[in-house]
């Protein structure tokens, strides 16, 4: 051990070459000028933080530590070890919690000891941990007190140290050890919260993306969801499909506005509940100002709202009764044709109640397609201008020839990768189809 090691025991006497000519050096390092606007004298580097790296030290950035310790000499001692290895540490030195919730900012580890004029023990430890949340903690304990050393890790220090016990190189890779293990532990909890965020998007995402409710084979249904780059998370795009009658089927498409997890649970109630009025027989009319009603009782923000296209397909007449309420028009695919469905907008849901005014449409031919999608789809740039695909848009990538080779199963992910490539890169916002086909389908 080097003669420079900090001992000293729990009575705090020294037993190591007195340091008595080394004080007045102690006060013009350690504690220099008084800052303005400051209880205390300000915490300044400490200069003999050492500019190369030793040897026998793990490598690492330069870091800043701070020390809180009430006693100078302990403090000066640990100054100087650090300068002896040159452990690119800059050491900041506070004598109270008070002091160092001050200087705080940017420290990378504080260096503390159990026993202070204002916190005493783990009483003082647990305060630090408050204060300091992103930096690392070690501990100074006495030699007869390492027990709190191992009870201070227990509640949440990265490392202990008991003084009498320590030299330079040992209290650098300390140091150095007690941040990156601080880094990991980070790490391990923000990757810990990821997967919970992943696991609860994915139970919502079999909420809002449900298997269609069907048995016939006269049409098709064809699904498709992306999330939006919003870091993958799913937001409260929703479709369902529910036959009810051998010849009727009913469809629906809708976008809760916003993203995350309140947004993606209420588009599952929406969905839900639009599934239940379905099976219910409830009237057309009235099952839009019921869903409404759902809505404006289930948000957490008035400012929520939700735009909404249903289509009810009557099979053996062959013809389809669409509502909008602020929602894109479907696009519909026949005679080699595409154009969107002329029905009214409508007011969004949780705007202002209003029933959505109907639009029957009736099919020339067995062979058509019907495309519902949010506007996820259509939101994305054109060029490098402020220009979106739109709804025109989105007809002409239909119209374009090189979809006729694409099934019709592949055909949302196509138009998806279409609008991408259009728009640059991926589309901000959840992309949700359904592409229901009789027939041949085009």
């Amino acid at each position: 051990m080097c003669d420079r090691c900090l001992i000293q025991d729990q009575q705090g006497t020294r037993k190591e070459p007195d340091i008595t000519s080394d004080i007045p050096r102690l006060a013009a390092v350690a504690r220099p000028h008084r800052g303005p606007g400051l209880a205390g004298p300000p915490v300044a580097p400490y200069p003999q933080g050492g500019l190369g790296r030793h040897p026998n030290l793990p490598p690492g950035e330069r870091l800043r530590v701070l020390l809180v310790e009430d006693d100078e000499g302990d403090a000066f001692l640990v100054g100087e070890l650090l300068a002896e290895t040159n452990s690119m540490i800059d050491l900041l030195v506070a004598t109270s919690l008070s002091e160092a919730r001050q200087r705080m900012a940017g420290v990378d580890c504080v260096l503390l000891d159990l026993g202070l004029p204002d916190a005493q023990g783990l009483d003082g430890l647990r305060k630090v941990l408050e204060m300091a949340s992103g930096a690392a903690v070690c501990v100074l304990t006495g030699r007869s007190d390492e027990h709190l050393g191992i009870v201070a890790v227990a509640e949440g220090a990265q490392d202990y140290l008991v003084k009498g016990q320590v030299d330079g190189v040992l209290l650098t890779r300390a140091l150095r050890y007690a941040v990156e293990r601080k880094r990991a532990d980070e790490n391990a909890r923000r990757l810990r919260e990821v997967e919970l965020r992943q696991a609860e998007s994915a139970r919502l995402e079999r909420g809002l993306l449900p298997q269609p409710l069907m048995s016939t084979d006269e049409v098709s249904v064809h699904t498709f969801y992306r999330p939006g780059r919003h870091a993958a998370l799913i937001g409260g795009d929703f479709f369902d499909v529910v036959q009810t009658r051998p010849d009727r089927v009913d469809l629906i498409v809708g976008d809760v506005c916003g993203h995350g997890v309140d947004e993606a649970a209420l588009g599952v109630e929406l969905r839900v509940a639009w599934r239940a009025l379905i099976l219910a027989g409830v009237p057309d009319d009235e099952v839009l100002p019921a869903l409404e009603q759902v809505l404006m009782s289930e948000r957490r923000l008035q400012e929520i709202f939700a735009t909404v296209a249903t289509a009810r397909l009557d099979l053996r007449p062959n013809r389809a009764t669409v509502r909008l309420a602020g929602h894109p028009p479907p696009l519909l695919l026949s005679g080699g044709k595409v154009a969107p469905v002329p029905a009214p907008g409508g007011l969004l849901l949780g705007v202002r109640p209003r029933r959505p005014v109907a639009f029957d449409l009736e099919f020339d031919t067995d062979d058509w397609s019907l495309l519902m999608y949010t506007d996820g789809l259509i939101e994305g740039r054109v060029g490098s201008g402020d220009d979106r695909l739109d709804v025109p848009g989105l007809v002409g990538l239909l119209e374009d020839p090189a979809n006729q080779a694409v099934p019709l199963a592949e055909l949302p992910a196509w138009l998806v990768g279409r609008a991408e490539q259009i728009n640059g890169g991926p589309l901000a916002d959840d992309v949700a189809m359904l592409l229901v086909t009789r027939g041949g389908g085009r």
